[in-house]
C-alpha cells in the first residue's frame, strides 16, 4: 500500500512538472537574431544612460532589478534617481567585447568596456567587465541585473 501511494504521488508530481514545463514559453538558446537583439538593446541602454533618459530606462529595467556598483548595490528606483540627478553620469562606454548567452527566457550579456563617467562631480575612467541579465517577459526583454566588475588592466580591441 505504501509503495502504491508513493508511486501515485510520483506520477502526480511528474505530471505537474510536465504541465508546468509545457506552459512555459521558451526561447531558442541558439538564436543569432535574439543575440543581436539583446546586444542592440544593451547598446541602446548605454546611450540612454549617457543621455539620462530615465523614461526609456524605466521601461527597460525590471521592477525587481538590481544594480551592483563599486560603491554599493541598490534597486531600480535608486538607480533611476541617481541617473536623473546626475549622481552618476554615464558619459561614454567604449565597448571592446560582447558575449551573449541565452538560456531559456534569460539572456546573460558580458561587456568589456572602458567607462567614462562623472561621479559626484568628478570625471573618472574605469575598465569594467559588465554583466547584464535580461529576462524575456510578455514579448519584451527586461533588464534584471547590471553588475560592474573593475578590471585590473584596460581592455584592448
Amino acid at each position: 500500500m505504501k509503495v502504491l501511494l508513493q508511486g501515485l504521488l510520483s506520477i502526480i508530481v511528474c505530471s505537474q512538472l510536465l504541465i508546468a514545463q509545457q506552459s512555459k514559453t521558451n526561447i531558442s538558446t541558439n538564436n543569432p537574431k535574439l543575440e543581436k537583439e539583446v546586444i542592440s538593446l544593451s547598446k541602446d541602454k548605454w546611450q540612454w544612460m549617457s543621455d539620462k533618459n530615465v523614461e526609456q530606462l524605466d521601461s527597460l529595467f525590471h521592477q525587481k532589478a538590481v544594480f551592483v556598483h563599486m560603491g554599493g548595490s541598490w534597486g531600480k528606483e535608486q538607480e533611476l534617481s541617481i541617473i536623473k540627478s546626475g549622481g552618476i553620469w554615464y558619459k561614454k562606454a567604449d565597448i571592446y567585447k560582447v558575449f551573449v548567452n541565452i538560456v531559456d527566457n534569460t539572456a546573460v550579456l558580458l561587456n568589456t568596456i572602458t567607462l567614462i563617467a562623472e561621479v559626484g562631480g568628478n570625471e573618472v575612467t574605469n575598465p569594467f567587465e559588465v554583466t547584464e541579465v535580461y529576462v524575456h517577459l510578455n514579448g519584451k526583454w527586461k533588464l534584471a541585473s547590471l553588475s560592474f566588475t573593475k578590471l585590473l588592466n584596460a581592455p584592448s580591441h
